[in-house]
């Protein structure tokens, strides 16, 4: 004998119009329709935030499966089970009584099961006297029936998202590692570009990207990177087209930015005028003893202190983030961008950020950075310039400093240890012979 099919919940938890589209659906689902459970348990599970569901939520619902004894759920079966709350609870690992019905009434609210109350409340089920069910009260699993093509639907949506965010990211890291390894390709070999704008740029769209992203941010970033990954390459290869591949200069690494084959004439540099970046004639003739080859990092860092104020985080770890900080010390120094590109062409990038932190440590003593620039950019086009001289008076300058403040009452010594050597500047013996040498 089949009673009354109720539609509304028990006690004084109301119905609502979703709890009735649900049931209008449940009763909707094609005659002998048959899902094999688990699997649109799964993917229920794949697409909970889409339904609406929560893990604790899906925790109780593989409960309630768990107490249908077949492994299909069909509309000619018994969909009703009728589990109490202790039995719920061990089954949900434990779960408190009051999350327990919290969370049974979210899945009601996701349309993935429906109450069927009996009229005091309780869940049982009255069979007749051939031992078949008549009647049961408890929870109706027949929306997982009835909605199991739209759950397989949803689960597909979910794994499409998480492979177009999966192939995002891929993306976006190829993208950073092309670009950062292609500036220091650049700066490294010596081509002619802005690389520090290029960086800056590069600094100022990763910087939009928070700790965790979502796809479409991460692929907006991903076109404005392409955008400048399309620059750096077009750079390179214009730079690489120009090449004699026959030279010599190919297998070095090393871009000559002058027409002379001997890169800028040291020999000169003694001739010309007799002060530059605070130096003299001596210190011009002592190009002569210093190696010919780029500055390296540490010795400019080492000249020109000032610099890693502008860097961020106040570390300068290579060229790349030299060149970064050239871009925040020009408009600090009132130097003009057309000053600045004529330097860069001139000089390259690189000698043009080492001449820049030189004019930059000595600031208070230049009234006009951007004029002093072009002086030695004009002197640089006649191969009568070369940052080394520039470095060299500013380590010599330190030297003396130290060598004054060693010498003075509660100076450190000069062969002091410990703590006493913490801030002196450590140069090779070479290069302290070079500084050294008497001035003419």
């Amino acid at each position: 004998m089949q009673t009354h099919m109720t539609t509304t919940p028990f006690g004084r938890r109301p119905v609502t119009l979703a709890m009735m589209a649900s049931q209008v659906a449940a009763n909707a689902m094609p005659e002998g329709a048959s899902v094999q459970k688990w699997h649109v348990f799964k993917s229920i599970r794949e697409a909970k935030d889409m339904i609406g569901a929560t893990d604790r939520s899906l925790a109780i619902l593989n409960a309630l499966l768990s107490f249908h004894r077949d492994m299909e759920l069909s509309a000619k079966g018994e969909l009703v089970v009728w589990p109490s709350n202790e039995q719920l609870m061990a089954r949900a690992n434990g779960m408190p009584a009051t999350t327990l019905r919290r969370h049974l009434a979210v899945l009601v609210d996701c349309g993935l099961i429906i109450r069927r109350d009996s009229p005091n409340g309780k869940r049982f089920a009255r069979k007749g006297r051939g031992g078949q069910i008549e009647q049961a009260y408890g929870f109706d699993l027949s929306p997982i029936v009835a909605r199991a093509g739209e759950f397989a639907e949803l689960a597909e949506t979910v794994q499409t998202e998480k492979r177009a965010y999966k192939a995002a990211r891929e993306r976006l890291t190829l993208l950073r590692r092309d670009i950062v390894k292609m500036i220091d390709a650049g700066i490294e070999e010596g081509v002619a570009g802005n690389w520090g704008k290029m960086t800056r740029t590069y600094q100022g769209i990763i910087g939009r990207l928070p700790r965790t992203a979502p796809r479409q941010l991460i692929e907006d970033i991903c076109e404005d990177l392409d955008l400048l990954w399309i620059e750096i390459r077009d750079a390179l290869e214009s730079f690489t087209k120009t090449q004699n591949p026959d030279a010599n200069e190919s297998h070095s690494g090393r871009h000559i930015q002058n027409s002379n084959p001997d890169s800028i004439s040291e020999s000169k540099n003694g001739s010309g005028n007799k002060q530059e970046a605070g130096g003299n004639a001596a210190e011009n003739d002592n190009l002569h003893s210093l190696p010919k080859r780029e500055l390296p990092l540490g010795i400019v860092l080492d000249a020109c202190g000032n610099w890693r104020e502008l860097a961020k985080d106040g570390e300068i770890h290579n060229w790349r983030d030299f060149l970064a900080a050239a871009e925040v010390a020009r408009p600090m120094l009132g130097v003009s961008p057309s000053a600045w590109r004529e330097a860069c062409d001139a000089l390259g990038e690189r000698q043009a950020a080492i001449t820049l932190a030189a004019i930059y440590q000595r600031a208070d003593q230049i009234n006009s950075a951007g004029g002093y620039l072009r002086s030695l950019t004009d002197r640089a086009r006649d191969g009568k310039f070369s940052a080394w001289p520039m470095v060299m008076a500013l380590l010599r300058a330190k030297l003396d400093t130290q060598k004054a403040a060693a010498q003075t009452p509660g100076g450190s010594p000069d062969d002091g240890d410990g703590d006493n050597r913490e801030g002196r500047l450590e140069v090779s013996e070479a290069l302290l012979r070079s500084l050294r040498r008497p001035k003419s």
